[in-house]
């Protein structure tokens, strides 16, 4: 089975780190993200994954050229903003038969080989993960009847339109006849496909429990890397005071510490790329630390996201924003 990521956005609110690096490849603990978006497809139905992508697509063919991964990674890029269904819709020629279909940053306890076997024993075109929530007034929601069947779809409802609490959680199983539904140019899936399948009673819906998480922000980031160690889902690296590390690790507390950090200060519930460096006396908090960056001696941060190979002055003392 092929897998189609759609990673077309430039990850604007992971900037200054996605600057440099598409958000596709940033690391969350030993695998990228979009490993990690894609682990939930038991790796023997697998065949290819199609990355979907507009921004930085060359390095992201560059790295899945040389990776260790159990899969070929063939990139469609989009030389304009496409909308979630144009992405899709663009990868009409080199997909073919059934196949699954993630949003980019995705890190979910979904289990897509149950979520297989449910679409297989209908006939529908299309199957929706859903994920039940308080508020769904910022999501996609969904109508599910006692059949599984979706009976409606509405993308962003007002208060007053709300009629469930299942929202669509950015993962499908997608038969390819949805391509004849699709519009060729910039469209969205939510809004122009998903509701006319509905109507024409060929979308089904899975609902799961878990975990579901968009870490596309520094905030979901952070529920990310958390339930990546706390669900062991990782090869590599060690745990120690909750927080995974490779290499040795001296003061982190809940945090990812990736290879060639230096931590001489305290740092606590934050991710440190390779190479980040923590002066002594430094305190760092709810931060995203990048690549090379160094954290000047006793300086205070908090909620804030540190670019690449930047020197962070001693003594600074900021919280949110980014540096």
């Amino acid at each position: 089975m092929q897998v189609v990521v759609l990673a077309g956005g430039v990850g604007s609110r992971l900037r200054p780190w996605t600057n440099n690096i598409p958000k596709p490849l940033l690391p969350m603990l030993d695998a990228t993200l979009l490993e990690r978006v894609v682990e939930g497809v038991p790796s023997d139905l697998v065949d290819e994954v199609i990355v979907a992508g507009g921004y930085k697509v060359d390095q992201i063919r560059d790295y899945f050229r040389n990776a260790n991964v159990d899969f070929d990674v063939r990139i469609v890029p989009e030389d304009k903003p496409l909308g979630t269904g144009g992405a899709l819709g663009n990868c009409r020629d080199v997909v073919s038969g059934r196949f699954a279909c993630f949003n980019g940053d995705i890190v979910s306890s979904l289990d897509v080989g149950l979520m297989l076997e449910q679409h297989a024993g209908m006939d529908v075109k299309g199957t929706l993960a859903l994920w039940e929530v308080e508020d769904p007034t910022r999501f996609g929601i969904v109508g599910l009847n006692e059949k599984r069947m979706v009976t409606q779809f509405k993308e962003k409802p007002k208060p007053e339109e709300v009629f469930s609490n299942l929202i669509n959680a950015g993962s499908y199983i997608l038969e390819e006849e949805v391509f004849d539904i699709m519009p060729m140019e910039k469209h969205s899936l939510e809004r122009d496909v998903f509701p006319v399948l509905a109507e024409e009673g060929s979308l089904a819906g899975f609902p799961f429990d878990g975990y579901f998480i968009d870490a596309g922000t520094p905030v979901s980031w952070h529920d990310g890397v958390r339930r990546c160690i706390e669900q062991n889902r990782f090869k590599t690296g060690s745990v120690t005071n909750g927080s995974w590390h490779q290499g040795s690790l001296t003061s982190a507390k809940n945090s990812m510490v990736q290879d060639g950090c230096q931590v001489e200060g305290q740092v606590i519930d934050s991710t440190l790329l390779s190479g980040a460096q923590i002066g002594p006396g430094a305190v760092v908090s709810n931060c995203l630390i990048g690549r090379d960056a160094v954290i000047g001696n006793d300086a205070k941060l908090s909620n804030v996201v540190v670019g690449h190979g930047v020197d962070v002055p001693a003594g600074h003392i900021q919280s949110e924003g980014t540096f």
